[in-house]
């Protein structure tokens, strides 16, 4: 018995680490030296993906290998599917034109979709493929349905042909995932493998580490650069939160905040330039601009995210008087950048290629991976051997399962929603709102965002989201990017939102919290972003980054803004304020987020005032405490 369990896992890492390869020949291929048709290069996508999920993501997961047929059966059958439509390409093409399916196509199209299904319970759990199941009833017995939810009715097979289209499983979220995302996680991948998590850590520990409540300073900063390549909240949380959170407890802050506070940095990860996470990506194609414009966009709130939290962090070492780590427990920071100098080279290569040269995001990834490559081959200590590329591979491949899931099976709901106009008849509802009020349709669109995103990755959220709200709004006359950015924004926060907010449920566990009370506490923390959308959508120059007056205004309000809300949730500046100090500060934080220039100056003029007193009042009292 041993022996055969052990040829299986030899065989398991075999395949593994083929299918690995495979899926970065084909991806960096496709824009290289293999050029393909979009909807067969989709078909490989889904294909490699659905695989993926079947080899890491048992069927049991408590006992791998009691369903180990089931799993090699759905691993075959998505080969068999996928090979068959881009063999058979040209004539796949012809007869979905044609709305009628053959029976083989019929056939594959019902497995496909119950792969999809599948691998999506498998890897997110049963909120999405729930919602995907209802739409398909829907489609095909929402014909019976009275009134304005009623539509003509679709047979099983106009669904199918829907579904297994590129209007379904092969559409615009399966295409990003395939077209942008994969290259990404591949460029993080290997970021990871040449250390790059260790020495953002290290970085971090080496800038705030000394400062007052340094432990909470290092978990926002070090979650912040590793959140910003990982894209993924949960994933971040239990990556820089295993280390953080416990640093964060021994040095005197409680369970609650410590896991808020890492829950709160890694979701903002989604959120922060250059790479945020994937749902970006498909933001980017669904609004029709260059991701770096969207970077761009995003690059002030995203600041404000951070610095807000980073201010609360500080005010709240004040009130538990906490001090920073000792300097001999301090990795030194020359030796860390020097040594983290080979990844610095491939991050400015990217951001140089996306911005400067506005070069494709998958060609400037691709680049940047090969930079990080011959810098690693030029890296006595970490040197980038066949082993560190191999592994590079198939941590991309490990990552590809959620994405893929998340992505198919959004599709299939994208696809229902188009077939039946589901998506439509919201889209009216809250445009016949918002005749009468954009800030409720802006209201009800964030708390459909936040109930679509419970238990959901950011990237599906979003994708639904964008689905049913985007023309709404565009409608109520707002422009696509900062339409879909407010959708984005709360499709993000939606892992912090109770009840089921997933970000703060992995930092409870670590955290050893009531997971409800980490989620209430870092929606208090993350107040500014939860108040950014409106802010941008009512005020689109925060959107704006230029060489102007404009630029300068909004982020010397914006640093303003960040702290008095901090003051105004933490009740501290160096010592405890009054409540009516506390409405004085959200008074300021309300005049300088306005548009009007003259407003802004007062309200710098009266956090000045206000602020400066405070501390100039604290300092005579007491001796000021290094931060």
């Amino acid at each position: 018995m041993g022996n055969s369990t052990d040829l299986y896992e030899k065989f398991r890492k075999y395949f593994i680490t083929v299918l690995a390869i495979l899926t970065v020949f084909i991806h960096v291929g496709k824009y290289t030296f293999l050029p393909m048709e979009s909807i067969k290069f989709y078909a490989w996508h889904l294909m490699l993906g659905l695989m993926a999920v079947f080899i890491y993501t048992p069927f049991n997961k408590k006992n791998p290998k009691k369903y180990l047929v089931l799993d090699w059966i759905c691993i075959v059958l998505s080969a068999i599917i996928g090979i068959y439509v881009i063999v058979n390409f040209d004539s796949y093409v012809v007869i979905m034109q044609t709305n009628r399916l053959t029976p083989i196509l019929y056939i594959f199209g019902a497995i496909t979709t119950i792969l999809v299904l599948e691998a999506s319970r498998r890897v997110l759990g049963y909120v999405l493929p729930a919602i995907a199941v209802i739409t398909i009833l829907y489609a095909l017995f929402g014909g019976n349905l009275p009134g304005i939810l009623g539509h003509r009715g679709y047979s099983l097979q106009r669904a199918m042909v829907t579904i297994f289209s590129d209007q379904g499983v092969y559409g615009t979220p399966v295409g990003v995932s395939a077209t942008t995302i994969f290259i990404f996680l591949l460029f993080g991948s290997f970021l990871a493998v040449s250390g790059a998590d260790q020495i953002f850590q290290d970085i971090s520990v080496a800038l705030t580490g000394k400062k007052r409540g340094g432990p909470a300073k290092i978990a926002v900063l070090s979650s912040m650069l590793f959140g910003s390549i990982s894209g993924s909240a949960v994933a971040n949380v239990v990556s820089t939160g295993a280390f953080t959170i416990p640093l964060m407890k021994k040095q005197g802050y409680s369970n609650r905040f410590a896991g808020a506070v890492e829950a709160v940095a890694s979701t903002g990860g989604q959120i922060m330039p250059p790479i945020m996470g994937a749902a970006a990506f498909v933001l980017a194609d669904i609004v029709g601009v260059p991701y770096s414009r969207v970077a761009i966009a995003a690059l002030l709130p995203a600041v404000m995210y951070y610095l807000s939290l980073f201010k609360v962090v500080d005010l709240e070492s004040i009130k538990l008087n906490l001090k920073g780590v000792p300097q001999d427990q301090l990795p030194d920071l020359k030796k860390t950048l020097k040594k983290g100098f080979k990844l610095f080279i491939p991050l400015l290569v990217l951001l140089v290629l996306l911005i400067a040269v506005q070069m494709t995001p998958m060609i400037a990834a691709i680049w940047s991976i090969l930079a990080l490559i011959i810098t690693g081959l030029f890296d006595k200590e970490g040197r980038m051997s066949l082993k560190k590329f191999i592994d590079g591979c198939i941590d991309g491949l490990k990552n590809l399962p959620q994405v893929v899931a998340a992505c198919a099976c959004s599709g299939i709901v994208v696809g229902m929603f188009s077939l039946t106009g589901l998506g439509l008849k919201f889209s009216d509802f809250i445009v016949s709102l918002g005749e009468s009020s954009l800030f409720f349709s802006l209201v009800l669109s964030m708390i459909v965002c936040t109930i679509l995103g419970m238990g959901l990755p950011a990237t599906a959220s979003y994708i639904i989201g964008a689905t049913v709200l985007s023309p709404a709004l565009i409608k109520l006359g707002l422009p696509s990017l900062p339409a879909n950015l407010f959708i984005f924004y709360y499709a993000c926060l939606s892992a912090i939102t109770p009840p089921v907010a997933v970000a703060a449920y992995a930092a409870a566990g670590l955290a050893g919290e009531n997971a409800l009370k980490v989620g209430l506490t870092a929606v208090k923390l993350a107040i500014t972003g939860f108040v950014m959308p409106f802010v941008f959508v009512y005020n689109t120059e925060y959107l704006h980054l230029g060489f102007d007056l404009t630029t300068f205004v909004n982020w010397i309000s914006a640093f303003v803004v960040c702290y008095a809300v901090a003051i105004v949730i933490e009740g501290y500046v160096e010592s405890k304020i009054s409540i009516l100090e506390r409405i004085l500060f959200l008074i300021i934080a309300v005049i300088t987020i306005q548009t009007d220039v003259l407003l802004s100056v007062i309200g710098w003029i009266m956090f000045a005032l206000l602020y400066g007193s405070k501390i100039v009042k604290h300092r005579r009292e007491f001796k000021p405490v290094q931060g």
